[in-house]
């Protein structure tokens, strides 16, 4: 199969994979997508005897067909590596009803780090295979853990620069001061006095700018992106839940065949959409199971198919998932459109200037995989007080909304399909939210203080992510109004 990319919004522009990696964002401002999508070439069963890097080659090289086997092993290897504490990369944990996919063991303790630790060699490999001289200028949006692994995977990668902005005051006290005191001569933080929708919605303008195009190739300087609208931060994590089903086969949980449902803690949609891609691959899957926080934008999607921006947005204790623009969306609508770019486009449109858009009947038969659940701060602080009491099991706020939002899925349904949750986060990220809701006398105390006292109750080795990092040096202290991105962008590259 020739297998290529194209965009959401005009399915005339077509790229190679690495081409779509590079580039991260379509020239009309659409999402690179698949021209279709490939099949497992083992058995689940095959796969279930191999290793976390074998499984990886295996997944990438269907959707990263103009690699050779050298380059895409290279950067699997270089990937994951030490920088991960488990040998396994990532842990599926059985903890009563439920297995939690623990996808936090990499070097700054959270999910981000199972694909932004391969995307610099991947994007770095691309630049070779197609003649780039360019400097590569990663400009990201966080809502708090894309921007520091981001940075800690690029962090003095030559040829590269990366420009992080992220909501001042939106983001977890651990999750600021990793972002913060990041070293790296090429590395750069702006804070901004907004909310993430607006520093998604900027770093897409500035994409978006042909203007600023020019200007930056004439200093030799190009954007890429890292956040998962890029093709090679989304088809790493797809890897993790194929390797998520051949361990439930390899601990004799399940037979080759039988269908799991997995649920997803979601803001941005792309951590969920690599499981429906994992599902196209040829996972058998029951339900993808969407869960947010009280910002749940995507929930009444899933309920009405009415996308509706236009509503107050909530800082919660899952920070990551404090989101109303779930930008990899796109990517499912396009499908739900029948690959319809034109209609698609209009719909983004519409987003863009009223804030809103309505699925057609015919489409809404396209989410018959998909389930929207919700749980608001009391529902998830119970959640992480209940599993504690009755497991001895310490999860984080965001894994916290996913774990409650399943188990009133099941006591309203009494599906006992076998089910895996999405463990987003370290609790050490979290230290305040989570302690809390174990016992009310924490309530309050800061992150650092707490971190001793999470290592006690939940008995986890504290993370070398935040062992000292209250001691560590600011190094990046810029912070700007949203109107004035582009602005600081450009101070920042000499322009």
């Amino acid at each position: 199969m020739s297998l290529f990319y194209k965009s959401t919004r005009n399915s005339e522009n077509q790229v190679s994979a690495s081409q779509a990696i590079l580039k991260g964002l379509s020239d009309d401002g659409g999402l690179f997508v698949p021209s279709e999508f490939p099949k497992l070439q083992l058995s689940l069963t095959d796969i279930s005897k191999m290793s976390y890097k074998e499984t990886a080659y295996e997944v990438m090289k269907l959707f990263l067909n103009d690699f050779t086997e050298e380059e895409l092993k290279n950067c699997i290897e270089n990937a994951y590596d030490s920088k991960f504490d488990t040998e396994n990369i990532c842990e599926l944990v059985n903890v009563g009803d439920v297995n939690y996919l623990e996808l936090y063991h990499g070097a700054t303790i959270a999910f981000k780090d199972m694909a932004l630790s391969i995307l610099p060699h991947l994007l770095t490999t691309s630049a070779k295979k197609n003649n780039i001289q360019n400097k590569i200028v990663i400009l990201t949006a966080t809502s708090g853990d894309t921007g520091k692994a981001a940075m800690a995977g690029f962090a003095d990668v030559p040829g590269t620069e990366i420009i992080v902005f992220y909501p001042k005051g939106g983001v977890s006290r651990v999750q600021e001061k990793q972002m913060l005191s990041q070293t790296g001569a090429n590395t750069h933080v702006v804070g901004i006095t907004g909310n993430f929708d607006d520093a998604q919605t900027g770093v897409k303008e500035m994409f978006n700018n042909k203007d600023l195009e020019e200007r930056l190739l004439s200093k030799g300087i190009q954007f890429s992106s890292a956040n998962s609208i890029n093709i090679g931060r989304l088809v790493p994590q797809v890897v993790y839940y194929v390797f998520a089903y051949s361990r439930l086969i390899k601990e004799g949980r399940i037979q080759d065949g039988d269908k799991v449902n997995f649920v997803v803690p979601t803001g941005n949609f792309g951590n969920i959409l690599a499981a429906f891609y994992a599902k196209q691959l040829g996972v058998p899957v029951n339900k993808l199971i969407c869960a947010s926080n009280e910002n749940k934008v995507l929930f009444d999607f899933f309920e009405t198919g009415i996308y509706d921006r236009m509503r107050d947005f909530i800082l919660t204790t899952s920070p990551s998932m404090d989101i109303l623009i779930s930008s990899n969306l796109e990517r499912l609508i396009y499908l739900l459109t029948g690959e319809d770019s034109s209609v698609t486009a209009d719909m983004m449109n519409s987003l863009k200037a009223n804030g809103k858009y309505e699925l057609k009947p015919e489409m809404k038969a396209g989410l018959a995989d998909f389930i929207g659940g919700w749980s608001n701060e009391e529902r998830v602080a119970k959640e992480i007080h209940d599993v504690y009491e009755n497991e001895k099991y310490v999860m984080d706020t965001h894994t916290a909304v996913a774990s409650a939002v399943y188990h009133d899925y099941k006591a309203k349904t009494g599906d006992d399909t076998v089910t895996v949750i999405a463990s987003t986060a370290s609790p050490y990220k979290f230290a305040t939210a989570v302690m809390g809701a174990i016992d009310p006398k924490y309530v309050g105390v800061d992150d650092f203080k707490l971190i001793d006292e999470l290592n006690k109750v939940a008995g986890i080795t504290i993370p070398k992510a935040v062992d000292g990092l209250l001691e560590a040096p600011v190094l990046h202290n810029t912070v700007c109004e949203t109107a004035d991105m582009q602005k600081t962008v450009e101070g920042i590259l000499g322009l």
